[in-house]
C-alpha cells in the first residue's frame, strides 16, 4: 500500500473479516461521516474515510476488549497502513489508552457510536427512512437507556466535548452525511 489509503483495498479487507451486513453497513456509515468530517476539518478525505471504514473491521472475528482493536491494528500495520490511521482506530476504543490527539482521531470517536445510534433510530421509524430522523428524535432516544442499550452514551457525550461541538449540530451533521448515502446504507426506507 502507498502512503495514501486505498478505498478498494480497505473495502476488501472489511469484507474479508466482516460477514455481518449490519457491521459492514456500520463501517460504510462511519466512512461516510468521516469523509464529511474531513471536509469540515481540512483533513484528507480518503484517509479519514478509510479510517472510518476500517475502524471495526476486526470486531466480528475479535470481539473482546483484549483483542479489538489490537488484532486489527496489527493487521493494518502489517499491510502498511499509515500510523495516523492505526492510531485513530486504536483511539476509538477508550480502553486502549491511545490518546485521541488528532482531529481525525477525535472525529472518529465522535461519529462512531453516534452513527450506530442514528442507524437504530432510523430502523424504528415507520418508514425506516433516515429522512424522518431529526436531532430531536435522536436526543429523545438517547434518554431511553433501554433503546439501543449497547450504544455507549457516555462515549457520545465525551466525544462531543473532546471535539468541542454542539450536540444538536453534530447530530444533524451526521444525519446529513448519512442521508447522502441512504440507499447504499439501507437507510432509505
Amino acid at each position: 500500500m502507498a502512503d495514501h489509503p486505498n478505498r478498494e483495498e480497505a473495502l476488501a479487507l472489511l469484507n474479508q473479516y466482516t460477514q455481518s451486513d449490519s457491521l459492514r453497513r456500520h463501517g460504510l456509515g462511519v466512512e461516510q461521516a468521516m469523509r464529511k468530517m474531513a471536509e469540515k476539518y481540512g483533513g484528507d478525505v480518503d484517509e479519514w474515510g478509510v479510517t472510518g471504514l476500517l475502524h471495526d473491521f476486526d470486531y466480528e472475528m475479535y470481539p473482546t476488549m483484549e483483542e479489538h482493536p489490537y488484532k486489527g491494528n496489527k493487521i493494518l500495520k502489517e499491510q502498511g497502513y499509515p500510523e495516523s490511521v492505526c492510531r485513530a482506530i486504536m483511539g476509538h476504543a477508550t480502553y486502549s489508552g491511545v490518546p485521541r490527539d488528532t482531529d481525525m482521531a477525535k472525529a472518529l470517536f465522535a461519529v462512531d457510536e453516534l452513527t450506530g445510534f442514528i442507524f437504530a433510530v432510523t430502523y424504528v421509524r415507520p418508514s425506516r427512512s433516515i429522512q424522518e430522523v431529526t436531532p430531536r428524535s435522536v436526543k429523545k432516544k438517547l434518554k431511553q437507556k433501554s433503546f439501543a442499550a449497547s450504544v455507549n452514551r457516555d462515549d457520545i457525550f465525551q466525544s462531543i466535548e473532546e471535539l468541542g461541538v454542539d450536540l444538536t449540530e453534530h447530530i444533524q451533521f451526521v444525519i446529513d452525511a448519512l442521508v447522502e448515502k441512504a440507499h447504499e446504507l439501507g437507510l432509505a426506507g
